[in-house]
Parts: C-alpha cells; sequence; structure tokens
C-alpha cells in the first residue's frame, strides 16, 4: 500500500502546489476511521481508498479529487459525518464525498422504469460535480480488479453494471483507458473462457509471428525519419473484449481478424499529423473507408485525432492513430483533463471541453415527463454510442450514434421531413433505408407527399427522436384508420333508422356521451369501445331502440377473409361489443377471442396469427353462450327465482351444473345464451340485485382450471 508521504509526493510531481499536508491529515483520517475494517480478500480496508487515490493521481487531478478518494466511504461506512469532514477539510471535499456515497446506495441495475430514473439521477449527481463520477469510476476500477474475492453471483452482477453503465460512461467521457480497463475486467468475470481462448490464440500467433509490434514501429520511425517529422511511435495489441467485441459484430473466427494492433503517434504540432498520414499512405496502403478525421470534426466530448487502417507486414492491417501531445492529453483523460494540472497550475489545454456544459446539454434533451421506455433508450444511445459525422447537400455537419441509418438521418434534419422520406442518396448513390451510415459520407433524402412512417422503420433507427417520432405518427396513422372505420359505421347506422350522419348530428351525440370532439366519438366508434347503436341512440333514443335488424351469423364479424369462418374461443368466450381479435387456425377458420383473453399470451411471438377483428354493429340473435358461476344461499324457490330474472331478460339457460353443495348455501355454472355484452351486463345487475344470489361472475379462461377441478 503506498505511504502518506509517497501519495503526496506523486501528487506534487505534476502539482508542486498541491497541499501535501491536506493530502496527508486525509490520509491518516481515512486509515483511524478504517482501523479494523477488512474487504472481502482479508486485507485491511483502507488498502482500497489509497488505490483509488492512486488511479486519480495518474489522472493527474487536484487535491480534492484525492482527498475525496481517500475520504469516500467514510460516511457510509464509519461514523463519520460530512459536518466533520467539511470541519476537518474543506466543504468543497464534504460536498464531494455526499455525492460519491449518494452514487454508491444508487442501484443503477434494477428494473427497466427504475433503470431510467436512476439514470436520470446519476445524469444530475455528475452535474452538480463532474469530480464525483471521476471518483466513482476510478473506485470502481479498483473494485474490479480486486473483484475475485466476492462471492460468484455478485461478481456478475458488478461485472454486468460495470460492462452496461460504467464503462460506457468513461468512454463518453473520453477516459478510454479506464474503458478498455473496466470492458476487459467484465469480460474477465462474464465471459472467462472467452477470454482466456482469445489470450491463448494471441500468445500462439506471437510465437508464429514474433513481435510484429516492434518490427511495424521499426518500420514507422524509419518511415517519418526519413521524411524529418519529429515524432513519438507506440505500439500494442488490442485488449481481449475489444477483439472479442470484433469477432461479434464482423461474425469472423479469430484467425480472419486482421485488424488486431493499434499505433498511435504523437506529433508537435496539427500540421505535423497531416504530414504524417501522407507519409502512413505513401508507404502503406490504406483500407478503404476505415478514415476518420476526429481533428477537423472533434467529438462532443473534446477527442481529436485522425484514424486510419492500413495493410502492414504481411498483409496484415493495423490499426492508425494519429494526434498532437496535447490532443492524446485530452484522449487519455477525457472530461478528467479539465482538472488535471502540469506544473502547479490546472491544464490550459485547448482541446479540453467544459465538463458542466456536456452534461447540462445531455441532461436538456430530456423532459422529465418523458415516457420511461423513451428516455432510457434515448439517454443510453446519447451516452454510450460512438458518433458518425454525415454531411447535408448544403454541406451541413450531422452528429449521428454509430449505426444510424438514412432514416435517423431525415429525422435529424426535421421531423417533417423524417415522415415524408421514400429513399436515400449516399455520395450519390441510390441506397436501402436500413444501410448503416459510416463517417463523411455525403446523405440526401428523398421525400414525396403522403408518404407515412412505416412500422419497419422501428427496427431500421437507432436514434431515440427518429423512434420516438415514428411511434407517434404510426399512432396518429391507427387514430386516423379508426375514424375513416367510424364514419362508416356511423353512415350505415343512421341510414338504417331513416337519418344522415351528419357534422352536426354526430357532434351532438359527441357532447351527450361526454366525449370531446367529433374525432374522438369516431375514432371510439372505430376501435368497438363504442356501438353504432348506442350512438345512433344518444341522439334519436326512440329510433335507436327499434334497430332490430338481425344480424347474419356468418357475418357477425367484420374483417375476415372471403371463405373464412369463426369460431368463439371458449376460452374467453367474446360477446358482441367487446373488442376482439382473431386468431388464424388451421385451414380456413379464425378463432375469435376477447381483447384481454389470457390465452392470448400464447400468440404473442407469432404476430403473423393476428387478425384485427370487430363484432358487426347491427342487433345479434342470442345464440352466444357464456357461462356465469353463482353462489347461491340453499333455500326453497331460490334457483326458480333465478332462472325466472334470466329469462326476463330474455336469455335462455341453455345448460346448469351444480358445483358445490352446503347446507347454507350451494355453487353452480349455468350457461345462458345471449345477444352482446349489453344484455350479460342486464342479466348480471338483476342477479346481483338478488338478496339470496351471494355472487355471481362470469367465467372465464384465467378461473376455469381452479373452479373446475
Amino acid at each position: 500500500m503506498l505511504s502518506a508521504e509517497g501519495l503526496a509526493e506523486q501528487v506534487a510531481q505534476y502539482n508542486p502546489k498541491s497541499n501535501s499536508k491536506l493530502i496527508m491529515q486525509a490520509y491518516a483520517y481515512g486509515r483511524m476511521k478504517h482501523e479494523g475494517q477488512l474487504r472481502k480478500s482479508g486485507e485491511p480496508y483502507f488498502t482500497h481508498p489509497v488505490a483509488v487515490a492512486e488511479i486519480l493521481a495518474g489522472q493527474r487531478l487536484d487535491d480534492a479529487s484525492i482527498v475525496t478518494a481517500l475520504l469516500h466511504d467514510t460516511v457510509e461506512d464509519t461514523g463519520s459525518t460530512l459536518q466533520d469532514i467539511s470541519d476537518r477539510f474543506t466543504p468543497e471535499v464534504a460536498k464531494l464525498v455526499d455525492g460519491v456515497t449518494k452514487l454508491t446506495n444508487m442501484q443503477l441495475s434494477s428494473t427497466e422504469t427504475k433503470e431510467a430514473e436512476n439514470i436520470r439521477k446519476l445524469l444530475m449527481a455528475i452535474a452538480q460535480d463532474m469530480r464525483v463520477i471521476l471518483v466513482k469510476l476510478a473506485d470502481r476500477l479498483h473494485n474490479m480488479r480486486t473483484i475475485r474475492a466476492m462471492r460468484p453471483a455478485k461478481q456478475v452482477q458488478k461485472a454486468r453494471e460495470t460492462m452496461d453503465i460504467f464503462a460506457p460512461l468513461a468512454g463518453r467521457m473520453g477516459m478510454q483507458s479506464i474503458r478498455e480497463d473496466l470492458e476487459d475486467l467484465s469480460f474477465k468475470v462474464l465471459n472467462a473462457k472467452g477470454r482466456s481462448s482469445i489470450m491463448r490464440r494471441f500468445i500462439k500467433l506471437q510465437k508464429e509471428t514474433g513481435d510484429v509490434v516492434l518490427r511495424i514501429t521499426g518500420d514507422m520511425n524509419h518511415e517519418l525519419d526519413k521524411a524529418n517529422i519529429s515524432t513519438q511511435v507506440f505500439g500494442r495489441a488490442k485488449k481481449p473484449y475489444s477483439i472479442w467485441r470484433k469477432m461479434q459484430e464482423k461474425d469472423l473466427a479469430f484467425s480472419r481478424l486482421s485488424d488486431i494492433y493499434g499505433f498511435r503517434i504523437l506529433t508537435q504540432s496539427e500540421a505535423d499529423c497531416y504530414r504524417v498520414l501522407g507519409v502512413i499512405h505513401q508507404r502503406w496502403r490504406a483500407v478503404p473507408g476505415r478514415f476518420k478525421d476526429y481533428i477537423s470534426q472533434p467529438k462532443s466530448n473534446g477527442y481529436r485525432s485522425i484514424h486510419t487502417t492500413v495493410s502492414g507486414r504481411d498483409g496484415k492491417r493495423v490499426e492508425v492513430q494519429i494526434r498532437t501531445q496535447q490532443m492524446h492529453d485530452v484522449a487519455e483523460s477525457g472530461v478528467a483533463a479539465h482538472w488535471s494540472y502540469r506544473d502547479g497550475v490546472r491544464s490550459e489545454n485547448p482541446f479540453t471541453v467544459d465538463p458542466f456544459q456536456w452534461i447540462n446539454s445531455l441532461i436538456a434533451q430530456f423532459d422529465s415527463d418523458h415516457d420511461h421506455f423513451d428516455f432510457l433508450e434515448a439517454v443510453k444511445l446519447e451516452m454510450y454510442s460512438d458518433k458518425v459525422f454525415c454531411f447535408s447537400p448544403k454541406g451541413d455537419v450531422i452528429k449521428l450514434p454509430k449505426g444510424a441509418t438514412p432514416i435517423d438521418f431525415a429525422y435529424a434534419i426535421h421531423t417533417r421531413i423524417g415522415n415524408a422520406c421514400v429513399g436515400a442518396k449516399v455520395d450519390g448513390l441510390r441506397v436501402p433505408l436500413w444501410t448503416r451510415l459510416r463517417n463523411g459520407q455525403s446523405i440526401e433524402v428523398i421525400t414525396a407527399q403522403g408518404q407515412n412512417p412505416q412500422p419497419t422503420w422501428l427496427q431500421m433507427a437507432e436514434t431515440g427522436k427518429a423512434k420516438t417520432a415514428i411511434r407517434r405518427a404510426l399512432r396518429e396513422a391507427d387514430r386516423k384508420k379508426f375514424i375513416v372505420m367510424g364514419q362508416e359505421l356511423a353512415r350505415a347506422a343512421f341510414e338504417h333508422v331513416g337519418k344522415r350522419a351528419t357534422d352536426k348530428v354526430l357532434e351532438t351525440a359527441a357532447k351527450k356521451m361526454g366525449v370531446g370532439d367529433l374525432d374522438e366519438l369516431l375514432a371510439r366508434m372505430g376501435s368497438a369501445e363504442f356501438s353504432a347503436r348506442d350512438v345512433v341512440r344518444s341522439v334519436y333514443p326512440k329510433l335507436g331502440g327499434k334497430e332490430a335488424v338481425d344480424v347474419d351469423m356468418r357475418r357477425a364479424v367484420i374483417g375476415l377473409s372471403p371463405g373464412q369462418s369463426f369460431n368463439r374461443s371458449p376460452c374467453c368466450q367474446a360477446l358482441p361489443g367487446e373488442r376482439i381479435v382473431g386468431i388464424a387456425a388451421h385451414g380456413h377458420g379464425v378463432a375469435v377471442h376477447s381483447i384481454d383473453c389470457q390465452m392470448l399470451v400464447d400468440y404473442e411471438d407469432l404476430p403473423e396469427l393476428w387478425l384485427d377483428l370487430h363484432w358487426h354493429s347491427g342487433q345479434h340473435a342470442a345464440v352466444y353462450p357464456v357461462t356465469l358461476q353463482m353462489t347461491l344461499g340453499n333455500d326453497a324457490g331460490v334457483l326458480g327465482r333465478v332462472c325466472t330474472l334470466i329469462g326476463e331478460q330474455r336469455a335462455n339457460i341453455s345448460d346448469l351444473e351444480f358445483i358445490d353443495r352446503n347446507p347454507d348455501f350451494y355453487r353452480l355454472n349455468i350457461d345462458v345464451d345471449l345477444r352482446d355484452i349489453e344484455q350479460l351486463h342486464a342479466v348480471s345487475t338483476v342477479l346481483q340485485a338478488e338478496g339470496e344470489v351471494a355472487s355471481v361472475r362470469r367465467l372465464r379462461a384465467a378461473h376455469r382450471g381452479v373452479n373446475e377441478s
């Protein structure tokens, strides 16, 4: 474990003006508070805060961050208070410790709704002071390095949370080295066999080919020296997780992967970056489509660099990153570079972004009233995705997440453009809408009047903005269909009683039925929420009551194809007036279910079998059996009175079965032939009003297995 003097000296190396006394005081205080506490590994607990402080010192952070690292667990795990920390050190440190404590107690991996809310809280906490998340990332990094001491289930939980939240967050903040470490440590827990396999293959490859990195580094230095460009060249093999991810994305075996080596060239000026690029491309063949210029188009976290992939020795592909030393500092530290020190003063790095502006712009995009799913999807896309930069025909730069399509591009320009999109051209060539866009491409969106978003677009879109707009448009399109259907139903129903379904008549009906406007009334009619007979009756009570034209049983259900027959499914016994769907059966038959039938769960993964159906709005014959389960008092004449009540409602009893008999009550199932859902309500109402009827309910699929056993 690093000593107090050693830590203070390490900080003083990059910040000679640091308060070494304050750091050693925090070291002593933390050590005293954690005295006697042990980690799962059996080591003294204080080794952990010291390791976290050492990681942050490697990022050249300020004194407050180092002191917070030493004290970050004192409030949660010891008797220390925030007031005590504020008095002994500074209010700034107390505030940072409080922020880290709250993040530690926040359960980020939870149900979807809670996860969305907790990520929202995470962003808000970061917005208060970005150094809170820097300490937390260092805390998580050390915990992942020592995770083997935890029980297996806890290891998996922490590794998954790290892979899903903390590693992408570190990457989004530009802290690439920490992101890579977190990913690889999580990978070691979540897929130990996969990681070991890659390591073994890599060692075997090195034995067969020798030190490729050393040879290529030598070649690059030789070419750059000839061009008289002062540079530093570094090379390394990529991390196991990075290699595994490429294998998954490209569906390639390890032996077919080529770009598993990465090289970094640091220059003295921005102009030298482009000179180096020219030398590299003259000496080695560039791989088409693998060039990215983040110097002219920086990432939002301040990252700047030129990326290119070339074919090196023996045809092996290698990735080359070219940037200045200042760009490299930001690339390694990301937004943490905002607090880094050099020679005792805050680093004046021109490429460092304002971290508060970055996080506030992220939060501002999402209103607190957003749907939880939409928020979670959008914030993860914004926070965790790599970006691609494309150009509009006018030369405007559009920033999109990796994997974006022309649909995302269209919606990024304007929702109206997205909704009317019928095609796209990429670099002048017509491409399918599912084409994945790449950096530097020029996109032209082709639109047409009358075009509407299609449901399949949801699978093509990547951005939260596009998905939200598509869902909204699809909902509006469904509503328009229901309105058109409602207009036709209203026309037929009013003509049947010798009246016209004028706007004035329908507006009157809307007021009578407590509906906001005409379109809402028609939409509810079209979706079978309101029956056409009820709408007629609301305006013409007497005429509506005379609608007595029996519906032809063969045409009782609307929405079937010619030649299709239907059967009411016995599990739910759907009645006219209820919302229904059809499930295509073998041959030409269709099983009709009520929309809330629990048996529909079995068909959730078979959308091709579903049919959108609704009952004919006319009056049906009383031929639809429904089973009622009743509990009656065991007294003379009770059953007779019940049968009389059912008959008075013009319903016929087709079957009766006693389920349970007791001295004081008995239970029975009665099959009653009904006309529609209204008649069922009428029968149920009169039965419930009978004094000797203890209970009555409609027997459906959810209850049959229990009650009939």
